[in-house]
Formats: C-alpha cells, sequence, structure tokens
C-alpha cells in the first residue's frame, strides 16, 4: 500500500492545486485563528468545493467546541477531522460519534512516554499523527517545523494507523520514511516560503520526494538521501 501524503495548512487556490495536481492524498485546512494557516469558513467552503473528489478533506481544529465543528462540517463537509489540541480520548469519541466523520489526533511526541500514552486512543481515533512537542514558549501546538527523534518510531507497533509529521520537507522525507517506515506522511511549514504561505514548488518536491520514498527499499533510501 503506498504512502498517504497530506499536505496540510492550504489557504489558496494555488497552493491547493498545487498539492492535487502533484497527487496528495489528503488536503488540510486549519480552523484555528492564532496559526498563520487559519482559514476562515467562507474560504474553506470555496476551496472545499475546488477539491471535488481529487482528494480527502481534513479539517484541523484546536480543542474547539461543537459550535465550531459543527460551522466546520457545514461549510467544508470535511472527509475527516484533525484534533490537534488536548481532546481526550472521551472527547475523541464524542466528536466521532456526533459529527459521523473520522477522527485523527494528534499526538506530541518527545519521549517514548509519549508514544506510550497514545495507546489510550485505541479503538476510539481512526488515525494517529505523531508531531514533534512544541516548545515551553509556543502558542500553539505542534513542533512548528522541527523534527522529534525518529527513530523512537523503529520499534512502535501502533494498533492504529498513523501518519508522520514535524519538520518534514522535501528534503528530510525521504530519510523519515526509511527511518520510521511510516504509512503517511503530513507536512504544513516545510513547503511554505514564510509562515503561512505555501511555496508551490516545494509542494511538488515534497510529494514527489515522498512517492520516491515508496517505492525504493530503505536501504536504497539510505545510501542516496
Amino acid at each position: 500500500m503506498s504512502v498517504l501524503i497530506k499536505i496540510c495548512g492550504l489557504n489558496t487556490a494555488a497552493a491547493l492545486d498545487a498539492a492535487l495536481a502533484a497527487g496528495a492524498d489528503l488536503v488540510g485546512f486549519v480552523f484555528f485563528p492564532p496559526s498563520p494557516r487559519n482559514i476562515e469558513l467562507a474560504a474553506a467552503r470555496v476551496l472545499g468545493g475546488r477539491v471535488a473528489s481529487r482528494a480527502g478533506k481534513v479539517a484541523l481544529t484546536v480543542d474547539a467546541d461543537d459550535t465550531l465543528l459543527a460551522a466546520i462540517v457545514e461549510a467544508l463537509d470535511p472527509d475527516m477531522l484533525q484534533l490537534h489540541g488536548k481532546e481526550t480520548p472521551q472527547r475523541v469519541a464524542a466528536v466521532r460519534a456526533r459529527f459521523g466523520r473520522p477522527v485523527m489526533k494528534a499526538i506530541a511526541v518527545e519521549t517514548p512516554a509519549d508514544l506510550a500514552a497514545a495507546t489510550a486512543y485505541a479503538g476510539i481515533a481512526d488515525r494517529l499523527l505523531f508531531d514533534a512537542r512544541a516548545p515551553r514558549e509556543a502558542t500553539r501546538p505542534g513542533g512548528l517545523g522541527t523534527p522529534f527523534d525518529w527513530r523512537l518510531l523503529q520499534d512502535f507497533d501502533p494498533t492504529i494507523p498513523f501518519m508522520l509529521s514535524g519538520g518534514l520537507d522535501p528534503e528530510n522525507v525521504t530519510t523519515a520514511l526509511a527511518i520510521t517506515r511510516a504509512p503517511g506522511v503530513d507536512v504544513s511549514s516545510g513547503v511554505e516560503r514564510v509562515p503561512g504561505e505555501k511555496d508551490v514548488e516545494r509542494i511538488r518536491s515534497f510529494i514527489l520526494a515522498a512517492r520516491r520514498a515508496d517505492r525504493e527499499p530503505p536501504a536504497t533510501i539510505a545510501r542516496t538521501a
């Protein structure tokens, strides 16, 4: 099965079209005002219509209440909800039940204990997303362009499908996949010129690199990375 590729934080037609044309499997839209990638509901409605059936639409939120989630579902009609805050397994289950959409839960990773804690979402979340833990002074979750130690995933066998995120870019995704053998990768800041502004060439390069890593055996990737 080929690696699942998600381009997140899309907020313009040009960036979205580049991701779709290059073959992204999932396209992500951020609904979190502190983020430079935040998108308004009206704009999400327009871009969501542009996606049609060419990729899955993912709505990223951070500790959103049901009112906001309902508005997002109405505007974007997402194929998946991505919960990127401190949502408990009980909250994930409630969101999944109320909105009838698959849920991907982001897990901040810094140590093996963080991976162990992810097992609490088994049988609840449809997918996990392993992201770097945000610095203490950060105003929003996520690694903010910084990878965690990918070797933590080498002997990890989760019972839920997962994606790798945090600090990925066109230059390192090949190595990341060789180390982790992750079934999916998620990139945002790694394909930007400046925070919140996507670079269409980097989007294409990232997807090409991830597809190449998927085709070649790990030993070959390690020698050529």
